[in-house]
């Protein structure tokens, strides 16, 4: 199994910048690459990345994507006075060029193959390439928005004939739509491209029809181009996550792809001057997180766009955290999607319909109506109001993300410690005594509770609470004889020594636990029979027709229990499987995968004594931080499946805003919007 994050850079390639006055041109400046650089230097994350060389890109890998003429003609640049450079210039759109950015351009180029190729060949698991310039406007004859060629275009087109990649998923969460990318795949049914982008219904750069929800492909590639516009500025945390809950991972697992090329542009990170946004650095930490189960793993992220210098490398920073599998933040204080971000959810979704079958349940109209005339940005509508100007916006440093020096316990019964990885640490405890036991169990009966392997458990259980809590361990993993007994246990010790929230996800029909209605304690329990009415609000029942539904249950997974488990926030995550649930090993690590980005990754699963040895092992490999095993192709979920899974969304979405995915819902305005405005005195 490949390890390892590539880290790609090149001095070189901060050698060129504008040589003229140009007011849209001077952001893009050598600076972007040296501050997010020097960042992952003082973070002490360059020297654990695999540094990999660059190469200039040969003639046949520019022509994967480009013209000969267009490649001809940027050949003459070196050669130019400035003059001519200007000139050159001027039938592309927001673009400048110098003598040394042919050469940068083929070294960004070379850089990102030497990263697919480091990933394809399993060197690396996954890895970024710190480039410019960057690439996603670039066409096939045409430098556009900074782009002189499209480098991840490129990097697709290599994976597919080298390699013989047939799916890859191209995610491009910059701020502007890679229309470059957008024209490179609208009609390969093999590429599936997902690109958000500010919008303002068509008043934003680079102010295209095209950029809008309904272009949705073309031909055979129809349905393999997914575009999600905002519509407004000031789109915060709650819109990103959102995105990925509703609209990209559900059609992502259901493409499944081999591998995942990131468009990893900045500009949609809080302080952007393009962007305007309010989304925190901490964010793309998890949003990377949420990909990385994808794929095997097998993770390509490319630097496009970032203007802010302050938010760009902490944003690189977080990104690349996420990549070397550090513990991600905790995002507190989440809400609900603006009503903005949910129309155009409600509209993506809509007009898929036809192509994915985990919108098939998706009510038909669209949150707006797309607007069919070309229009320009007008003086007022940049999301000021007249008499208001923009001033400084600030935000906190992202904390420090420092993982403990165990990642993952096991505490198994004699006979099965070699059923897992040599890197978990083995945990043996004394045992508890009964009346240790009944402290934390309340009611039952000491007699109950003198079971020699039963206070072993709990023993283990009390003891690697301890250890999440001294920050020594990050997650473990048991195998107890009494499943009930045991998490009611962990439960309590948790609340009392380690937090005031603990998530528990349950596989089964029985509800393992009481939920009071203190809401200290969330279950969402997955059960196949009609569980008896819930007591607390935080007792959510997921019914599914049957464990077998791997499509229903991961719908159920990224469109419910994800969007609550964000917004529930808890410290410590428990994951238990009941006996005889009959949940697949691929889905299980899928599960047990996706909940590492919460809770700052702690965790315990807990599994019934007599599971199966291959169960154990890979539930050991995913907590290491191994790719979660892929589904393979999904067949269409089971209609009762979706069913009772929208139905508890709608019944929930009120209380749990995360959940919402219709435009009708309240209007939100960001808080940091609010900081960006200010009344001029007349």
């Amino acid at each position: 199994m490949a390890s390892g994050t590539a880290l790609i850079y090149d001095e070189e390639m901060t050698r060129y910048k504008l040589l003229w006055v140009d007011p849209i041109c001077k952001i893009e400046v050598p600076e972007r690459l040296v501050v997010s650089y020097a960042a992952l230097q003082k973070a002490g994350l360059t020297q654990r990345c695999v540094a990999l060389p660059v190469r200039e890109a040969t003639d046949e890998d520019i022509l994967l994507a480009h013209s000969t003429e267009y490649l001809e003609a940027v050949k003459k640049t070196p050669y130019m006075t400035l003059e001519e450079l200007m000139t050159f210039a001027v039938p592309y759109g927001d673009v400048y060029f110098h003598p040394n950015i042919y050469h940068c351009a083929k070294l960004a180029i070379g850089a990102t193959l030497n990263l697919v190729d480091a990933v394809m060949t399993g060197k690396v698991r996954n890895g970024i390439a710190l480039v410019r310039p960057p690439g996603h406007h670039s066409q096939r004859s045409t430098a556009n928005g900074f782009c002189i060629f499209n480098n991840v275009a490129i990097g697709t087109l290599y994976a597919k004939k080298k390699y013989n990649v047939r799916r890859v998923l191209i995610v491009d969460w910059d701020i502007h739509h890679g229309q470059g990318l957008q024209y490179c795949f609208e009609e390969d049914p093999d590429v599936l491209y997902f690109s958000w982008h500010r919008y303002e219904h068509q008043k934003f750069w680079p102010n295209l029809r095209e950029s809008d929800y309904d272009s949705v492909g073309k031909g055979r590639g129809a349905g393999f181009n997914i575009n999600l516009p905002w519509n407004k500025v000031g789109m915060d945390s709650n819109d990103y996550l959102s995105v990925f809950f509703h609209v990209l991972l559900p059609v992502a697992y259901e493409f499944n792809p081999e591998l995942v090329m990131l468009s990893a542009g900045f500009d949609s990170a809080i302080g952007d001057p393009e962007g305007e946004m309010c989304a925190t650095p901490e964010i793309f930490g998890h949003l990377t997180h949420l990909l990385m189960s994808l794929a095997g793993g097998r993770l390509c992220a490319v630097l496009e766009g970032g203007y802010n210098l302050t938010s760009l490398p902490q944003s690189v920073c977080q990104t690349v955290q996420t990549l070397l599998g550090d513990p991600v933040s905790r995002i507190s204080g989440l809400s609900s999607p603006s009503k903005s971000a949910l129309e155009s959810i409600q509209s993506v979704r809509s007009v898929h319909q036809q192509y994915w079958a985990c919108f098939k349940h998706v009510a038909a109209k669209p949150g707006y109506e797309p607007h069919t005339k070309h229009s320009k940005l007008e003086a007022g509508q940049d999301g000021l109001q007249p008499g208001e100007e923009t001033k400084e916006i600030s935000w906190p440093e992202p904390l420090l993300r420092l993982p403990p020096p165990t990642r993952t316990a096991v505490a198994l019964p004699a006979g099965l410690e070699d059923s897992v990885p040599e890197s978990c640490k083995r945990v043996t405890e004394t045992l508890l005594t009964p009346e240790e036991a009944a402290e934390k169990l309340g009611n039952l009966n000491i007699q109950d509770l003198k079971n020699k392997d039963l206070l072993q458990s709990l023993g283990n259980v009390q003891s690697l609470v301890d250890k999440i809590e001294k920050k020594q361990v990050r997650n473990g993993l048991l195998l107890v004889p009494d499943l009930r007994k045991t998490l009611a246990f962990a439960v309590q010790h948790a609340l009392i020594s380690l937090t005031d929230r603990v998530l528990l996800v349950f596989l089964g029909n029985e509800a393992p636990v009481e939920v009071r209605v203190d809401g200290k304690l969330m279950l969402v329990q997955f059960c196949s029979t009609e569980p008896h009415e819930p007591k607390s609000k935080h007792h959510i029942p997921v019914m599914m027709k049957g464990f077998g539904d791997v499509p229903g249950f991961l719908h159920a997974v990224l469109t419910l229990l994800l969007p609550l488990a964000y917004g529930y926030d808890p410290g410590l995550i428990l994951v238990a499987m009941g006996k005889g649930s009959g949940m697949g090993v691929a889905a299980w690590t899928q599960l047990t995968s996706l909940l590492q980005g919460l809770a700052e990754g702690q965790m315990l699963v807990l599994m019934q004594q007599g599971d199966e040895e291959e169960t154990i092992r890979t539930t050991a490999a995913s907590l290491l931080g191994e790719p979660a095993q892929s589904l393979g192709t999904l067949g269409d979920p089971l209609p009762e499946s979706m069913d009772a899974v929208e139905k508890l969304r709608l019944k929930l979405e009120t209380q749990w805003g995360l959940l919402q995915t219709r435009g009708q819902n309240l209007p939100r305005e960001p808080e940091c919007l609010e900081q960006r405005k200010e009344e001029v005195d007349p």
